[in-house]
């Protein structure tokens, strides 16, 4: 049984129509070459080096994706209850799993596309306990192989990377640990090559480096207009879909050109003073993946009492975690980001360091966090982070919750928990 329709996001400018549109027709594109064509592909996780595929031509389906397009299709409930009678526990991590649950339930008049064919590889770094049991379970059930990538800790703790990650990536993120991502991205490389017959090109993976560095400069100066603009000029509805979409894309001419226009557009509101509320009282920031299943969640409060989610972590981490001056070296340029970005998110003291710098920048009032309950890495380095912040002066209201499951959500009782948390801190 499918959940109930969520209220729909409200969507402000141009440039997020033509994203989606673009990543529906590249989703069909996608569907034909690996569904209809038969073609070789490769499941990954957000946080491994998409690079190489793009590099290679190799069509990658993100884990991360593949689970909030089956969760904007009101899905999610009924291949977890799937889950359950199959003896899984129901406190798996949702987020990691849902793309398992849907090849589990092997039902394919519901699943996207049918459900996903065998594809050459599955990738993932094993951040956290419950990832190498997800995909290797997920390859066995899919009949393939699963390619593991290590996460390895850091010894170096700097809460303030974000402000040197550009130039100083060896010092930041560890030459042993940079070493290790370019040995395991090296094998990665033989396998795809011995598995798909496409061949890697250094010199291409340095061109589409550059350009990601350009789309991702874009990204970030749209990011710094919004922290800086009062009234908020784009609301995380739009933030969203503008970043990601082209994230997925990165480097591509389509990607560099939309985050161009992303930012054009922005500014344009900016200088216009146009606001995503009539009446801005209150800004907030949103901390955890997005809510797939209810978009229209942060736009609940905009009018009744002025409160605009200004901060996502997709917009401004585009600057810090992806722009890399290459000095000659793309592969361990790439290493430095993919061997990180997991960590700065989900990890003190990078986590925390950041997002207290962050709500300073935006002027940030309140922030929201999602604290799903099943999955442990995003609850890490999240009760830290909400210290930190209300040590800063940042009230923080916890919502125990999923980015794609369902079950635990309420749209009503959320938006009054909102509500009444920003009246009891005094803010409304």
């Amino acid at each position: 049984m499918s959940e109930p329709s969520a209220p729909r996001s409200r969507k402000d400018l141009a440039c997020t129509a033509e994203a989606t549109a673009y990543q529906k027709a590249f989703g069909a594109g996608l569907k034909r070459r690996v569904v209809e064509n038969g073609e070789s592909f490769v499941v990954a996780q957000a946080d491994t080096p998409h690079e190489i595929f793009h590099v290679m031509d190799i069509p990658v389906i993100s884990n991360q994706w593949w689970s909030a397009y089956i969760s904007a299709k009101q899905l999610s409930t009924r291949y977890f209850d799937t889950m359950v009678a199959k003896g899984y526990p129901d406190n798996s991590c949702k987020y990691c799993s849902l793309g398992l649950a849907c090849t589990l339930t092997n039902d394919p008049a519901t699943a996207p596309w049918g459900g996903l064919p065998k594809p050459a590889v599955l990738v993932a770094r094993l951040t956290c306990d419950c990832i190498q049991q997800v995909f290797s379970q997920w390859a066995d059930a899919l009949g393939t192989e699963f390619f593991p990538m290590e996460a390895p800790a850091w010894r170096h703790k700097d809460p303030a990377w974000f402000t040197h990650s550009h130039q100083q990536w060896d010092e930041v993120y560890e030459r042993e640990r940079i070493a290790l991502m370019v040995k395991e991205m090296e094998a990665l490389i033989e396998l795809l090559e011995r598995k798909t017959g496409r061949r890697f090109e250094l010199a291409k993976l340095e061109k589409l480096m550059d350009r990601i560095n350009e789309q991702e400069g874009c990204i970030a100066e749209a990011a710094r207009l919004v922290g800086m603009a009062r009234p908020c000029p784009v609301s995380i509805a739009d933030q969203m879909p503008n970043t990601m979409i082209p994230q997925w894309h990165r480097g591509s001419d389509w990607a560099v050109a939309h985050a161009r226009k992303f930012r054009d557009e922005v500014a344009e509101r900016v200088r216009l003073g146009i606001g995503v509320a009539t009446n801005e009282r209150l800004r907030l920031m949103w901390i955890g993946a997005g809510v797939w299943h209810d978009p229209g969640f942060y736009q609940a409060l905009e009018q009744k009492l002025g409160a605009v989610f200004v901060w996502s972590m997709y917009m401004p981490f585009a600057g810090p975690q992806y722009i890399r001056e290459l000095q000659g070296r793309p592969m361990e340029a790439l290493a430095s980001r993919i061997c990180s970005m997991n960590e700065v998110l989900h990890l003190p003291p990078w986590m925390n360091g950041w997002m207290v710098s962050e709500a300073q920048r935006c002027g940030i009032d309140a922030a929201i966090m999602l604290v799903p309950p099943d999955n442990r890495l995003s609850q890490s380095g999240t009760f830290i982070t909400a210290q930190a912040l209300e040590q800063a002066g940042v009230p923080v209201l916890k919502l125990d919750a999923d980015m794609v499951n369902a079950r635990s959500w309420d749209h009503a009782t959320m938006v009054d928990m909102v509500e009444n948390f920003l009246r009891e801190a005094s803010l409304a």
